[in-house]
This record gives structure tokens, sequence and C-alpha cells, in this order.
């Protein structure tokens, strides 16, 4: 009850004015204000844990109770008034007010509008695994088989998947809390003594620690995975946690090896492949379920920078890069194109590419990724170096953060569902025809 007096005391108005007077006055006389400042230090010091802050150069403020508005707007208003750096600390309960809330944290993390006299109710379990789940149950099988591995989270336990990870190997377990360039560096380090780490992270939250990929991990050549969760769309989400980016800006980086899967199956064998190669990789999945593939138990390595040509057509070929491999077969039908499932966004299959623009006359990438630096991109970058004729149509994500919807909803909006797909290839194909090559970015303005 003293502290909270003291508390009250310290963030107020009264008290910080006579501070700045005596301060004024007394610093007349350095022995006295050194004396003073002392005194206050080690008074302060017993009862509130402001001394930290203080010693750092800030006027510390606090512990306040951050539901309580009045005194919120009240203290907000001293500090305003008050010169120099200053130190806000505090304190609120996750739910407050909301009982189901406040007791339990993690279920009522980010959740979807529910009627609160009901609560947040389970969600019928789909039939299908999502993606996390297929990496959960991965990384929890190959660290049955190699004790070198080690699993890193930045406080993404639940949402990435390693819960049962967690269980099961608690002491190869490492939770680094909200710090993904600690959890890059950390990874690093453990690359060099021998260790097989794997990260997993949101795409979002990896461009966190982007400095600490190329600097700590790629120019080492270090042998650590990172397993990108929410890649490309995500939709509820917003444009915050959006993982539209991520083969851009991986891409440029010398030394990685991406995968983007198509399916779940496609994504395990992906995680052991990467886990196997001794450099740094990256394999990116988006959010939600797979489609319905077996899941082979036995784990293969992918040969690495090689595509799969899944559909064979005619004039037409569509490179699919990860998931958008489904709606480039169902567009496919109508087109009568074929479809190649890239697998690989660096090291690219150059030998297929060749091989396919020599027989086609239109090329077109689809991606779950902004099309600027992109897996298209990449694809026009080796179409140029080998002077190919074939026309280009990049497909992809636009040049500007989706508002909130699902995740069909915000591909549909690109135009890289089935649909979309179909729309735009045709809309491209009735230009009139060049003899030179040309290349097209479809974007969509708001």
């Amino acid at each position: 009850a003293f502290a909270r007096m003291l508390i009250k005391i310290v963030s107020g108005r009264f008290y910080n004015k006579m501070r700045e007077k005596s301060k004024r006055i007394m610093k007349r006389d350095s022995w006295l204000w050194k004396f003073m400042s002392r005194w206050e230090e080690h008074t302060k010091g017993m009862l509130i844990p402001s001394t930290l802050f203080e010693e750092l150069g800030f006027l510390y403020f606090g512990p306040i109770d951050g539901h309580d508005v009045n005194q919120l707007v009240k203290t907000l208003s001293i500090i305003k008034e008050t010169k120099g750096p200053k130190f806000l600390h505090i304190i609120t309960k996750k739910g407050k007010g909301y009982k189901p809330a406040e007791s339990d944290p993690i279920k009522y993390h980010a959740v979807s509008p529910f009627d609160r006299n009901i609560g947040v109710q389970p969600a019928n379990k789909p039939s299908l695994p999502s993606y996390t789940q297929v990496f959960g149950q991965w990384l929890c099988d190959m660290a049955r088989d190699d004790n070198r591995l080690v699993g890193i989270t930045p406080a993404m336990r639940e949402g990435s998947g390693l819960v049962e990870f967690s269980k099961l190997f608690p002491k190869r377990y490492y939770d680094v809390g909200i710090a993904e360039q600690h959890a890059v560096t950390l990874a690093a380090g453990m690359a060099c003594e021998g260790i097989v780490p794997v990260v997993a992270i949101y795409s979002s939250f990896l461009q966190r620690a982007y400095d600490q990929l190329i600097h700590d991990v790629a120019i080492q050549n270090l042998g650590v995975l990172f397993a990108i969760d929410r890649g490309g769309v995500v939709g509820p989400d917003g444009a915050t946690h959006a993982g539209n980016m991520d083969l851009s800006f991986l891409r440029c980086v010398p030394n990685m090896t991406i995968m983007a899967p198509s399916d779940e199956n496609e994504c395990r064998q992906m995680l052991y492949t990467g886990f196997t190669l001794g450099t740094p990789a990256a394999v990116r999945y988006p959010r939600g379920s797979g489609i319905g593939v077996a899941i082979q138990p036995k784990m293969e390595k992918l040969p690495i920078g090689k595509g799969t040509i899944v559909r064979k057509g005619s004039k037409i070929a569509i490179l699919a890069f990860g998931t958008t491999l489904e709606a480039a077969n169902v567009a496919a039908e109508t087109l009568d194109a074929t479809v190649v499932n890239m697998r690989f966004v660096k090291p690219l299959d150059e030998e297929l590419i060749t091989e396919i623009q020599a027989k086609h006359s239109l090329i077109v990438t689809v991606e779950d990724n902004v099309i600027k630096g992109g897996a298209g991109s990449g694809v026009n970058e080796y179409l140029n170096s080998i002077q190919s004729k074939a026309k280009v149509l990049n497909l992809g994500l636009p040049d500007f953060y989706q508002d909130h919807g699902s995740r069909d909803d915000l591909l549909q909006e690109a135009g890289i569902d089935a649909q979309g797909i179909l729309r735009q290839v045709k809309s491209f194909s009735n230009f009139k025809k060049n003899t030179f090559s040309e290349s097209k970015i479809v974007e969509f303005k708001k």
C-alpha cells in the first residue's frame, strides 16, 4: 500500500514540479544536488523498480494501472510538461474485463469475431492437415532420427506448430521470446558448433531478422534451416502479418536455397532436403490446410534446383511456384497449357526453363508473392540472359498492401486463383503479337 502511495506521489504533478525547481536551485551547489539525488534514488529504489531506468538517464513514471484511463491521461499530461527523457511503465492484463480471456490468454489471442456470451468455440477440425501441422510432425520425426536437430522460435510455439516438439524434446527447444534477431543469431552460433538449427518463424516476422540472416548465417554459409510459415497471402490478420515479400527479399541473398512446396507431402520432403543441405535453406509454406495428398512417412532428399512437368500442353506454359500449382492446373485444362511445378525459387531449374521456352510461345509465371523481385523476376532474368524469344506474363501479388479478407478472397483479388489466371492469360494472348520478345507484368491498382 505504501509503495502504491509512493508511486502516485512520484508520478504526480506537484512532486515533479518541485523536483525541477529543486534541481535548478541545488545545481548551484553540486555537492548538495548529488546528495539529494542519491537519497531520492535509494528511497525510491527500495519500493519501486525505477533505479535501472533512471541510471540510464530516464525520469521514471510508474508502474501504473494501464486499465485506469483517467490515471493514464493524468500521468501523460504530467509527462508532457516534464523536461528530459521519460520512461512510462504501464501494467495491463491480457483480456482484462472478460473472464474467459483472462483465464486463457493463448486461446483468445488473435481471435475472429465471436459471441461474448458463449465465448470462442472450438473450430471444426479440418479433415486435411495444415502446413503448420505437417511441419510440426516432421520436426518431431526428424528429431528422433538426428540428435543434432534443435528447434528455435521467437515466441510462436503454438502458431508455428512446436507444441509437441517442446514436450518431447524440451532440452532441444529454444523459445527466445519476441526477439527474432536473437533467434537467427543463436541459430548461427549453434550451426558453427555442428548443431543443425531449425528456425520456425512467420514470414512477416523474419523481416525483423533480415540483417542477421545475411551477416550471421548467409555470409558464413551456415547450415540453418528456416521453416517459414504464413508465406504469401495470410488473410484475416491483415497487412502487418502478410508474408507476401519473402521470396523477393530472400532471393537476392547469396548462398540461400529457397523452396516452395505445392502440397503437404512436398513440404515434408523439402524440410528434409533443407535440413540435410548443410548450407542456408528456406522452406516457405502458406497458412491453412493442404490439398489432401498422401504424406509419405519416408523422407527423401529432392534434387536441388529441379522442377517437374505435371501437365503437357501446347503453346502456353505455366510455371507455378508453391501452392499456386493447384490453380494453375485448373486453368491449364481450359488453356491446354503445359504446367510446371517449379519447386525451387533458388536455384531455378534453368535447364527445364530453357527446354520450355523453346517449345512454347508464352510463358506464364504464377506465385503467391509480390511480382516485383519475386520468382517470376528470376525467370525473366534467366530468359533475358539466353535472349529467349518467348513472351512472358508474370502473375502474383499486387504492389499495394491488401486489406483484411479470407485467403481465398485475397487470391481472387490478386487474380491468381484459377479463374484469375485464365482471365489474365486470355487477355494477354489477345494483345497484338510483336516480332520481339515481350514481357508483361500484371498488377492491380487500388
